[in-house]
């Protein structure tokens, strides 16, 4: 349609049709999202109280009512009462205010222990319409700067808080005039009219950008913090230390989680807390994080900080097992033994999968799951990766043996050990890789002009310099539909993990060394963005990235200046790679096959045997040093220097 090709032959015929069936699918799509009933299995109220209240009279607990009266004893103080008004009267009253109609939203806190939250929002839809989108928009800090932070304080021996600041959004202001007539959340005053004096109120659209703002306004003029360019949720500022030496501390933002990194975090979080309230309980070490467990482990002298999704992963077990319960399905366990050793048959294939459709609550329960194992994979269940991605790929039609294999990803969780992502400051041992020897100079006949930017804006660097390794990956044409290849990356700095990628190619390559340049092409993008948003942070790199490829042919090509390529329409992928080579960007280095990390990550036909070294590899279990968790009681406040 956007060439004008609709009215040509060889297109009028179908474009009508595949339009419709376009329109078909998305309209479905649309209504299973707005009938959600439940998440992480839980069911939840819709807007009405009454109903919630009715939830817990079935459930024989009182766990919405305590979500509900903590949220109002919060909310009411941003309202002010008006006994001399009423429903009646209160336009006659209140010349130039409009009526504000609120309710409640519930929904399930992302902790690993599924607590049950309610807050209490404003009805957005009375200032649409009138507002920028733009004006509107609110950022968090994103999940690979979470890593990369934990990293640094482990590398420069840095102290890490958390803290979470109460019902944020009643600091910003609303620049409105507003008045509600209390529900029934309201208790005993229900129908009585309230003015809504401060505070922008969950719920109107640009409530999120005003807190974001202050919060950002009170940490650049009271405290001198700095947004970053790369991440505009990760504040800076320089400092030194005890020693005199010169660092940079940081706030990373997460709406209203802080987390702080310093060598005098109290400082900090007692400034924050004369602006803001800080919620009882929550300031300290993080023992959890984003929904993450995080831990403490020995490994010989060292103590390592780690994020595991242990709660979270145990806690959507129990949802799933009691799903099936409610629906008189088999239990888990009913997969059996064999099942335990890998998340679904590599045999099987989920595109290829032809039996019957989903029913709407079906496919309402399916997405559901899916949403729960992609959130555990950001957590550092990397294992499932591969097979929740492929899941993913047919969520708009979803059928039941894609229903069955969600299902055999959870008993494989249930019996698999316990994954645990280590931000280890220490070195990737590479010596079975083979990079090669390259000159400088014979770059420069190919490549005279290639030269790394960087930022004019970066901070000086300080602390201790890190190195980036890559594995990458391809499986080529591994959909057996559509002939497209899988990728697979993970990015580690130090000898932490900070990205893991898979997903499936845009293109159909014509050979497993067309593919291999695709999916390191992507790497080397990825790796661009990592080392800008470093420097940014104000960290200095040591070196060029090493990127570790399986394909022989690849590397060659990515590595020898006068290697050429004889397939012309993977051009744009060969010299896109060669230049960063060239500049020193990336080196990228041979590595065999079964040495391979990323292979978990594109493939679900890996042999028992190599799909265990490889997971050794990541969660650190294939160590002479035997890995102890500390018990938490005696966690250290940051850990040692190895």
């Amino acid at each position: 349609m956007s060439n004008n090709l609709v009215e040509e032959p060889a297109f009028q015929w179908w474009v009508p049709y595949v339009i419709k069936k376009k329109n078909r699918i998305i309209s479905k799509v649309k209504s299973r999202y707005w009938e959600k009933s439940h998440n992480f299995g839980v069911r939840l109220p819709k807007t009405a109280v009454e109903e919630a209240l009715e939830i817990d009279r079935i459930n024989g607990n009182d766990l919405w009512f305590q979500a509900i009266f903590l949220e109002m004893t919060n909310v009411k103080p941003a309202f002010a009462k008006r006994t001399d008004l009423n429903k009646d009267n209160v336009r006659q009253m209140l010349i130039g205010y409009k009526e504000l109609k609120c309710h409640m939203v519930f929904d399930i806190k992302l902790d690993g222990k599924f607590t049950r939250k309610a807050r209490f929002v404003a009805n957005g839809s009375v200032a649409r319409g009138k507002i920028d989108p733009s004006a509107a928009y609110s950022s968090v800090v994103s999940r690979d700067s979470v890593r990369i932070a934990f990293l640094l304080a482990a590398l420069n021996n840095l102290n890490l808080e958390a803290a979470d600041i109460g019902n944020a959004y009643l600091y910003a202001k609303c620049r409105e005039k507003f008045y509600i007539i209390a529900g029934p959340e309201f208790g005993n005053e229900q129908g009585s009219v309230f003015i809504v004096e401060r505070g922008a109120l969950y719920g109107l659209m640009t409530s999120g950008a005003a807190w974001r703002a202050h919060l950002s306004e009170m940490l650049q003029t009271q405290l001198n913090f700095v947004p970053t360019r790369a991440d505009p949720d990760v504040y800076i500022r320089p400092a030194y230390d005890k020693n005199g030496n010169k660092y940079y501390e940081m706030i990373l933002v997460y709406v209203d989680d802080l987390l702080v990194l310093s060598h005098d975090t109290t400082t900090i979080l007692d400034h924050i807390g004369l602006t803001y309230r800080l919620k009882k309980d929550s300031r300290g070490p993080p023992k959890r994080y984003l929904g993450g467990n995080i831990k403490y482990f020995t490994m010989g002298t060292k103590v390592l900080r780690g994020m595991t999704p242990d709660d979270y992963v145990s806690n959507s077990i129990k949802l799933v097992e009691s799903m099936l319960v409610d629906d008189k399905s088999p239990p888990l366990k009913s997969y059996g033994k064999k099942a335990k050793s890998r998340p679904y048959p590599k045999e099987y294939r989920p595109e290829t999968d032809v039996s019957h459709k989903l029913n709407d609550e079906g496919v309402s329960r399916y997405l559901q799951l899916i949403g729960i194992l992609r959130w555990a994979v950001e957590l550092g269940r990397i294992v499932i990766y591969t097979e929740v991605s492929m899941l993913s790929q047919h969520q708009c039609l979803p059928r039941i043996g894609h229903l069955d294999a969600i299902y055999r990803i959870f008993w494989y969780l249930k019996n698999a050990d316990q994954a645990r992502i280590f931000f280890d400051p220490g070195h990737i041992d590479l010596t079975m890789v083979d990079f090669g020897v390259t000159e400088v100079e014979k770059w420069k006949e190919f490549y005279a002009d290639a030269e790394e930017q960087l930022p004019p804006d970066m901070p000086t660097p300080l602390g201790l310099p890190v190195r980036i390794t890559c594995f990458v990956d391809s499986d080529h044409a591994s959909n057996q539909i559509t002939c497209r290849s899988h990728t697979g990356i993970i990015i580690y700095i130090q000898n932490a993990p900070i990205i893991w990628f898979s997903k499936r190619q845009n293109t159909v390559e014509s050979s497993s060394f067309g593919s291999e340049f695709v999916a390191l092409r992507i790497a080397t993008e990825m790796i661009e963005s990592l080392r800008y948003k470093l420097r940014m942070f104000g960290v200095p790199i040591d070196g060029p990235a090493r990127v570790l490829c399986e394909n022989k042919s690849v590397v060659t090509n990515s590595s020898i200046p006068a290697s050429m390529l004889n397939k012309k329409h993977n051009s744009i992928c060969y010299h896109r790679v060669r230049e960063c080579q060239a500049n020193g960007t990336i080196s990228v280095g041979w590595i065999q096959t079964h040495y391979n990390q990323a292979n978990l990550l594109t493939k679900t036909s890996i042999e028992t045997g190599n799909r265990w070294s490889i997971i050794n590899e990541i969660f650190g279990w294939n160590t002479e040093i035997p890995i102890i968790e500390v018990i938490e009681e005696d966690s250290p406040a940051m850990p040692s220097k190895s």
